[in-house]
């Protein structure tokens, strides 16, 4: 069964870290385009950054410069590196594969 499973949320200060991960599995990662979406509380999921096979990323406005996705093909994981982090990145950060779609994993960030 194709699965991903994110972590790595937390409670963090504004101007703190986080490093969230995807892990995948009953599926070919290495040939799959990942991506990392979020949704606050009242407002619309929004994709916030992607990643091609090839490696290729990009971003939402919201994030560049502070977000780095990448993929390690080897253990089928993607992640998001996250830093001076906002109150307004406070949400639940989803990772998807086409219509795979993982539980979710909470980040709130204090200020």
């Amino acid at each position: 069964q194709a699965r991903l499973a994110e972590s790595g949320g937390g409670l963090v200060q504004a101007g703190g870290s986080l490093r969230l991960s995807c892990a995948a599995s009953g599926f070919i990662f290495r040939t799959s385009t990942v991506n990392w979406n979020r949704q606050a509380p009242g407002k619309l999921r929004e994709r916030i950054a992607s990643i091609t096979s090839y490696g290729s990323a990009v971003y939402a406005d919201s994030v560049k410069g502070r977000f780095t996705i990448s993929r390690d093909d080897r253990n089928d994981t993607a992640y998001l590196e996250m830093n001076s982090l906002k109150p307004d990145d406070t949400a639940v950060y989803y990772c998807n594969v086409n219509q795979i779609w993982g539980q979710g994993t909470q980040v709130t960030v204090s200020s």
